[in-house]
């Protein structure tokens, strides 16, 4: 990949904390981001809230309020991210599926023109519906924008064949297409954001981001994480 191109990160809330918002979390997240946009990198950004809360974790309450719950706690990691990275000096749009106050509401042509204006472009609320994932939200997102790699940031080194903390054999794979993944049913990214992105042609590259550095290295070039071919 070379500097320039149009990415969107799948961000995790995890990412930023694992209960709420972790100063160091969200400084070193930002501290990344704000390396690649030195390389004039256009990074959009899908940001989760599973550091405040995961629907599956209330099974106490009716999921679509427990999604809705989850949706507005991405509009927190989002104003956190945003603020984090305009205290580097970087322009920051912020779009929210859901209505807030303090976000504009989706348009994918305002955050393409952000994006060729060199502004980071900040996604929240889902996609503002419940029963939907933030990983749909991503391929959607990324076909929205015209972004052709869509970085997904986990606290592995990829995708393997298995769980690798339940089967330590299991096997790192380097490269995959999106046929495989679906086929194999691996823990890429749900169903329906890997059928979106066979559809859109979108490259999916799984990575380690608590590795510090690796996101400088992706937009680089190196072939870091497994990386998911249409």
């Amino acid at each position: 990949m070379k500097s320039g191109n149009r990415f969107l990160l799948k961000l995790s809330g995890e990412a930023l904390g694992a209960s709420g918002i972790d100063p160091r979390a969200l400084e070193s997240i930002a501290e990344q981001l704000g390396v690649v946009h030195k390389l004039r990198a256009q990074i959009a950004i899908v940001v989760g809230g599973g550091n405040f809360i995961r629907g599956a974790q209330l099974p106490s309450i009716e999921r679509v309020v427990a999604d809705q719950m989850g949706m507005v706690a991405t509009v927190l990691n989002g104003l956190a991210l945003r603020y984090s990275l305009e205290r580097r000096g970087i322009s920051v749009l912020l779009q929210s599926a859901i209505p807030v106050a303090y976000a504009h509401p989706i348009d994918p042509v305002a955050a393409r023109q952000a994006l060729s204006e060199k502004k980071i472009v900040i996604f929240a609320g889902g996609t503002g519906n419940p029963f939907v994932t933030t990983d749909t939200a991503a391929a959607i997102r990324a076909s929205e924008i015209g972004a052709k790699i869509l970085l997904k940031a986990t606290n592995v080194p990829g995708v393997y064949s298995a769980d690798p903390k339940k089967t330590p054999s299991a096997k790192l794979y380097t490269e995959l297409t999106l046929d495989e993944a679906i086929e194999k049913r691996l823990n890429v990214m749900d169903l329906t954001a890997l059928t979106i992105c066979r559809e859109n042609r979108i490259t999916i590259r799984v990575f380690d981001v608590f590795c510090e550095g690796n996101l400088e290295k992706i937009v680089r070039g190196k072939p870091i994480g497994t990386i998911v071919r249409p």
